[in-house]
């Protein structure tokens, strides 16, 4: 098991850094590229620091809260920033936090965190936050106790706020604190589900839709704001309780076959990663459903298929959490395209985090 002074067993590529935002998109990928050879050698928990010895559950995060649609106004809503979309080879460099009760922020968490490399332009744009501004921030191992303290056993809410708890999560099992079993509620599902004829559910799209003040630079404070502002915005709408209830009346169906699916017109983009590539998703989707993700990768031009074959270019990993038939952390199409990377195959593993900025970009 390794722990917070151990080395992982890979050096990231000298040119992983990027200037613009599709090079952000295209670093992930080329990551989840240099993963994949990585799986080649090493097993996924030593990639991940994980002892499959000390748990008899199936997730890589057994100890991770339940994802809420529901309607409180006592919460703590988070941000943080980070160097890229990867738990594996990034770093956190912010952590934002507003305490809110009744719907009033009560108090407000903010740290700058020093990262080991130094963080690249694109970063700084994006964040403002500088190289010089994080040479005396604590370390992550430093700053992450407080943090835990001043989120209690509060209901986590954040935009696509998996990343964020994952991130998190991963730290705090890293440096052997408390694990972060926080409920949380996603804005992103919420105004999925409220909004569904929406072109796309950004942060700043909702924003927008509420007329709040625009933000300049993403930080994490002012993204933990306008994010709760949102959520309040959000559940006081008429429709809010509806659109949240999870229907189970097509349980017993047959399952929609994804090769069934037919492209809308407008939508396809030739130069998109996924385009032309044949796309399987395994586990649930915490961001939309896996016919809503499906109809995204055909739209653009890609191909999706219900199971792994030689001819897959990519698995999209989604949460295996409450999947009964896992027995150790792993479906079994996760398995079957390890496999046949390890003989040669065209074939990229990538967590949906990646998968949500290349459809998102385009």
């Amino acid at each position: 098991m390794m722990n917070s002074l151990t080395p992982l067993p890979y050096a990231a590529p000298p040119f992983l850094f990027y200037s613009t935002a599709k090079d952000c998109i295209l670093k992930q990928f080329v990551l989840c590229f240099f993963y994949n050879i990585l799986l080649k050698v090493y097993s996924l928990e030593t990639l991940l620091g994980f002892d499959s010895d000390k748990t008899n559950t199936n997730s890589l995060r057994p100890k991770k809260g339940k994802s809420l649609l529901t309607k409180t106004k006592n919460f703590v809503s988070i941000d943080i920033e980070t160097t890229g979309l990867s738990t594996v080879f990034d770093e956190i460099i912010e952590i934002g936090a507003i305490k809110y009760q009744n719907g009033e922020p009560i108090d407000t968490f903010s740290s700058l965190i020093k990262p080991i490399e130094p963080i690249d332009e694109f970063i700084t744009e994006l964040t403002g936050i500088t190289n010089e501004m994080l040479e005396s921030a604590p370390s992550l191992y430093s700053a992450l106790p407080s943090f835990l303290e001043f989120i209690e056993d509060n209901i986590i809410v954040g935009h696509n706020v998996n990343f964020d708890i994952n991130f998190l999560y991963d730290a705090c099992e890293q440096y052997d604190y408390k694990s972060l079993s926080n409920d949380f509620i996603d804005t992103m599902r919420v105004s999925r589900r409220l909004y569904k004829d929406w072109e796309n559910h950004k942060l700043d799209t909702l924003i927008n839709y509420f007329n709040l003040n625009k933000r300049e630079l993403h930080r994490g404070l002012d993204d933990c704001k306008l994010t709760a502002l949102c959520y309040l915005k959000m559940i006081e709408d008429e429709h809010f309780e509806e659109a949240m209830i999870i229907s189970h009346k097509h349980k017993h169906k047959k399952p929609l076959s994804l090769k069934e699916l037919v492209a809308e017109e407008g939508h396809e983009n030739p130069d998109c990663l996924l385009y032309g590539k044949v796309c399987v998703f395994t586990g649930a989707l915490e961001s939309f459903t896996r016919k809503e993700a499906a109809q995204l990768v055909i739209n653009i031009g890609g191909i999706c298929d219900n199971s792994i074959t030689k001819k897959t270019n990519f698995l999209i990993l989604g949460n295996n959490d409450y999947c009964k038939s896992i027995k150790d952390g792993k479906s079994s199409k996760q398995k079957k395209a390890e496999k046949l990377i390890a003989s040669g195959a065209d074939l990229t593993i990538i967590p949906e985090s990646v998968f949500l900025e290349i459809i998102q970009d385009n």
